[in-house]
């Protein structure tokens, strides 16, 4: 028998922002209690306030050099709402698609490829020198080179849509600032058929992986679990920029369906823990304890109905088949889905780079001012939520974001803890390769830290001191 101990993996690995695990084993060796720490602050949500609502949808992407076309988007649709305007031109509407699938694909693309690759490829317990993005190209240098002109080919379509690739201006409040022009269509028209091709493949790629591990996925942080998503109003189709909420149980059962996202926070809760920045949401019919849900590549596909683009839809009902229907709740089956929708989008943007309405000059709508709005869409990560208010000089009085990890926040640190409890527990000697499973669990859910670590209202930070048997010798609390 040993004495207690305190594994500490600090930071995570290949996830954007900063994270830590705490691990904490018993006298036999067996993990006692296992979690995430989100172990920075961005207090977006108050220093928004005062400012002009036509600057939130540029400032607010500074979040994050990852995903700032999301919050771009999102606070632009909220600001939609503010300015009157419910329904935008067509060309405004189909640009600010555009933008949207081009960020989901390089999104997609950079995680699989770059963050997630090395450990399926080359084995989650592999020298950590072997896991990374220049190793994968060693061994394969198709596929290196695919996955770069795959994310050069998603950016470029952000440049096009928004002005540059990270942080652009392209949606204002009830519209877009600009078309795209003929030229830039036909160069993107020129590549598509590869980006078709190629995501294809990755597909294959992660389907197979999936299946052909299937003892490995069926037992690695899976656990049952509510899901959440934008599905489109009229019919239930994935739909990543606009729609309706929709949540389901574990069993597929509906929790939420069809409401407007506007009204959000009559169904959704945000808790708070004393150890993490990181909030905790849950769905107030359910509780704290039983209402937490997942969000993102896996969710959507448990919620949508179906998906409008052919080879999609195709490889979401072989993926549903999995499960015989019902909601598919293994965490690495993650990747299979995430590569599904890279090519629903690159099958979106064929679409649209077909469409006239890209060139078209409306632009911008106007409408009745209003003093609220709430802009919610599924950025790569799951379901992004921006809700603002507004006084009569036009400035931000109240900001509130729930993000596509915060939602993940139960769900990561679930998964933690059963990965934990699965290779770590009764042994001697912790490898660094068993610590990279733990990892491995948490960058399935691509998580983007940065976004997630702001707050509202209560914050509380508590510091306690553990001698060697766990027992609190001292404590002390700061309140936000």
């Amino acid at each position: 028998m040993t004495e207690p101990r305190l594994i500490e993996i600090s930071p995570v690995t290949r996830v954007e922002g900063h994270g830590k695990v705490t691990i904490h084993l018993d006298r036999d060796n067996n993990v006692d209690e296992a979690r995430l720490h989100i172990v920075e602050f961005r207090g977006f949500e108050r220093f928004i306030r005062g400012r002009l609502l036509w600057e939130v949808p540029v400032i607010v992407q500074r979040l994050c050099g990852i995903c700032p076309v999301s919050h771009h988007l999102a606070a632009a649709k909220a600001m939609d709402r503010i300015v009157g305007v419910d329904e935008l031109p067509p060309t405004a509407e189909k640009m600010r698609r555009l933008m949207h699938y081009g960020q989901v694909m390089q999104s997609h693309v950079l995680h699989f490829f770059h963050l997630s690759a090395p450990d399926l490829l080359f084995g989650f317990g592999a020298p950590a020198e072997k896991r990374n993005i220049f190793e994968v190209i060693k061994e394969n240098p198709e596929l290196g080179r695919r996955a770069v002109m795959m994310r050069k080919f998603g950016q470029k379509i952000i440049e096009a849509t928004a002005g540059k690739k990270i942080h652009g201006t392209g949606a204002i409040p009830g519209g877009i600032n600009r078309n795209l022009p003929v030229e830039t269509r036909d160069r993107f028209l020129a590549q598509i058929e590869d980006m078709e091709s190629w995501a294809q493949d990755a597909l294959a790629l992660a389907r197979g992986y999936t299946l052909d591990h299937a003892d490995l996925v069926s037992g690695f942080g899976a656990f049952p679990s509510s899901h959440m998503s934008l599905v489109r109003a009229e019919d239930g189709a994935l739909d990543l920029y606009h729609g309706v909420l929709r949540a389901i149980d574990a069993e597929g059962k509906p929790l939420i369906d069809g409401l407007d996202y506007s009204d959000y926070h009559t169904v959704l809760t945000e808790d708070v823990r004393s150890w993490s920045y990181m909030k905790f949401p849950f769905i107030n019919a359910l509780g704290p304890d039983d209402g937490w849900y997942r969000v993102g590549p896996l969710s959507r596909m448990n919620t949508a109905s179906f998906i409008d683009t052919p080879l999609a839809n195709a490889a979401h009902t072989e993926l549903r088949a999995v499960s015989d229907g019902l909601p598919n709740q293994t965490t690495l089956t993650t990747h299979w889905a995430r590569m599904i929708e890279v090519l629903h989008c690159v099958e979106k943007i064929r679409d649209l780079l077909h469409d006239p309405d890209l060139q078209g000059t409306d632009l911008v709508a106007k409408g009745e001012r209003r003093y609220e709005g709430v802009g919610v869409i599924e950025a790569p990560r799951g379901n992004l939520i921006h809700h603002y208010k507004v006084d009569e000089n036009d400035q931000v009085t109240y900001c509130n974001l729930i993000v596509s990890t915060t939602h993940n926040n139960e769900g990561m640190n679930r998964a933690v803890k059963d990965v934990a409890v699965s290779h770590l527990s009764g042994q001697d000697t912790i490898t660094e390769g068993m610590l990279n499973h733990i990892e491995v669990a948490i960058r399935a859910y691509d998580p983007c830290l940065s976004c997630a670590t702001h707050a509202l209202g209560q914050m509380p930070l508590q510091v306690e001191l553990l001698d060697a048997d766990g027992n609190c010798v001292d404590k002390a609390l700061q309140a936000a």
